[in-house]
């Protein structure tokens, strides 16, 4: 990693330009971006809404211009633009972000700044992150909490390098089902490492996220490189890359030029979680995804990620592996240098595309492949290397002329095996967690969200999650639904059908009522209903009832 850096700075030659920090991953807000851009009814050449953290500059430019130029924008829309705008009031040309009331006329000088430095050579921003909710399960004595409480700094130096840092630290009784994966997978969903109060369930663990950024080419060609997580994708779910997994070490290099936006991503990922020498093994991702605005309203993407490790897996020997640098050559298919290397790592390819139309929807898609012939495809035989995954939904806004009334329905389905492979450490993951979808493979999913805004600070979110997925029996036969599995161990090479093995029911309904008191400080009250149903095993349910205070933090989702 150290000469991939040498070889950076010696590419970057001496001129950089002033560059922001990104926004952090929260659903809510990014749907804010999309829902703009739908209304606007055309693809912004310089904000790619698939391609996600996205650049705090570029979603306050962006809220700059639809504050002026779309119309008949209702209370709750001026204050959404009002709130991105103020998010990131350094990079807007309107934001309304000073503080009324300053405390000691130093402290939340602007609305959404703790504590801020503004100069020609330095920019500061440190606000205090906290999460506090508890809850009751029914069936559960316990009770369920989460207490997050930490620190998050973003800046520039000399308005070329961007930075950001964020740190907290938890502890949590969780839901049952959540312990439950949390046991499976020996991880926290999102997080990866965690401490285990002996013979409890309480938990305990640090976030940390951290990176610096900088533009090679103005506004065309961004840098980022630091410890984070990406989204690739227009969905509620990716088939590609999601946020589910655990932070991991990346280098991001986005090029965004014309009607093109390119991205590539190289990462060093946690392969295994052991204890024989304290030292986990690692393995590595090299990925790109290239997107097209072929016409104003519809954009198409080709996408293509490789992982691989080089290590001795029957020694031992050289645990951490070494990045093989064949793989940084940014504009190559991989496959074929895959190929060459002796056809040893899990290549998968995709495509994606959406559509905006009446400036009232959004329809998406996504392929990924992992590995087909299509012959066998003609057959119909259910050959096991037939291993694709497909994705289909759209978004509606403004219902039926409800203004605010939002609504948004997906379909995901995973074909069995996919994502795993029959070399050690090359399945489709990162520290013991899925990299794209949380349910792995093996699985159809319906999605349903209604999302609506009655007042300014008032949001309401209701979701529904259906799924039939097949999970294994037992530890002699493979079904194709543990992705960490070995896909030619224990499996049946013919006859694989979506949902064989133990075929599992699953509901997930979810009640969310949030009121925003101030900025980015945020109650809400949320009802949650799951049941799963398996055939071979008995059905377990959960009600979950919990109140919850945040201040400079998403809500914490468990949707699986």
């Amino acid at each position: 990693m150290k000469k991939l850096l040498l070889l950076l700075c010696l590419f970057w030659g001496r001129e950089i330009f002033a560059q922001s920090a990104y926004l952090p991953l929260h659903a809510d807000v990014y749907h804010l971006v999309e829902r703009y851009e739908i209304r606007a009814g055309r693809l912004s050449d310089r904000l790619p809404t698939h391609a996600k953290p996205y650049l705090r500059k570029a979603v306050a430019r962006f809220a700059d211009t639809v504050s002026r130029h779309l119309p008949t924008l209702s209370r709750a829309d001026k204050f959404n633009l009002a709130y991105l705008q103020t998010d990131s009031w350094e990079w807007s040309d309107s934001a309304k972000s000073d503080s009324k009331r300053p405390i000691l006329k130093q402290i939340y000088r602007k609305q959404n700044d703790f504590y801020h430095v503004d100069t020609k050579d330095f920019d500061l921003h440190i606000s205090p992150v906290f999460l506090g909710w508890a809850g009751k399960e029914r069936n559960n004595t316990e009770t369920i909490y989460m207490n997050t409480r930490g620190l998050e700094l973003r800046g520039m130096i000399g308005r070329k390098i961007g930075f950001y840092t964020y740190f907290t630290d938890t502890q949590a009784i969780l839901p049952t089902y959540i312990t439950e994966t949390i046991t499976r997978l020996d991880a926290v969903p999102n997080e990866g490492y965690y401490k285990r109060k002996i013979g409890g369930n309480d938990l305990d663990f640090l976030t940390a996220r951290g990176y610096i950024t900088t533009d090679i080419l103005k506004e065309k060609i961004n840098f980022q490189f630091g410890y984070d997580r990406n989204i690739l994708g227009n969905g509620y779910r990716s088939l590609f890359l999601s946020d589910f997994s655990s932070n991991y070490l990346f280098m991001k290099i986005n090029t965004n030029v014309w009607k093109i936006n390119y991205q590539n991503i190289f990462a060093q990922m946690t392969a295994d979680k052991l204890n024989a020498d304290g030292y986990y093994p690692q393995k590595f991702m090299a990925m790109h995804h290239l997107s097209v605005n072929i016409t104003p309203k519809l954009q198409v993407g080709v996408f293509e990620a490789i992982i691989f490790n080089r290590i001795d897996t029957l020694a031992q020997r050289n645990r951490n592996g070494y990045f093989d640098f064949r793989y940084l050559n940014p504009i190559i298919f991989y496959r074929s240098i895959e190929q060459q290397a002796g056809s040893p790592d899990n290549a998968n390819i995709g495509a994606d595309a959406k559509y905006y139309f009446a400036k009232r929807f959004m329809v998406y898609a996504q392929i990924m492949i992992d590995e087909l012939v299509i012959a066998q495809v003609r057959n119909g035989t259910g050959w096991r290397g037939n291993k694709h995954a497909l994705q289909i939904g759209g978004k509606y806004i403004d219902v039926l002329g409800v203004k605010n009334l939002d609504l948004q329905a997906e379909f995901n389905v995973v074909r069995p095996f996919t994502y795993s492979h029959n070399f050690k450490y090359s399945e489709y993951s990162n520290y013991q967690q899925p990299l794209a979808h949380p349910l792995g493979a093996n699985f159809r999913e319906w999605i349903g969200i209604v999302r609506y805004q009655p007042a300014p600070r008032w949001q309401v979110v209701g979701k529904c999650i259906t799924a039939l997925q097949g999970t294994d029996t037992d530890t002699l036969k493979n079904w194709g639904g543990n992705i960490f599995l070995n896909n030619v161990k224990n499996s049946q090479e013919y006859d694989n059908r979506v949902g064989q093995g133990n075929s599992t029911r699953l509901l997930f309904m979810d009640f969310t009522l949030t009121y925003q008191w101030k900025h980015n400080i945020c109650i809400d009250f949320k009802q949650i209903y799951r049941k799963e149903t398996p055939t071979l095993t008995p059905t377990k349910t959960t009600f979950f009832t919990s109140l919850a205070v945040r201040w400079n933090i998403p809500a914490k989702v468990y949707e699986f």
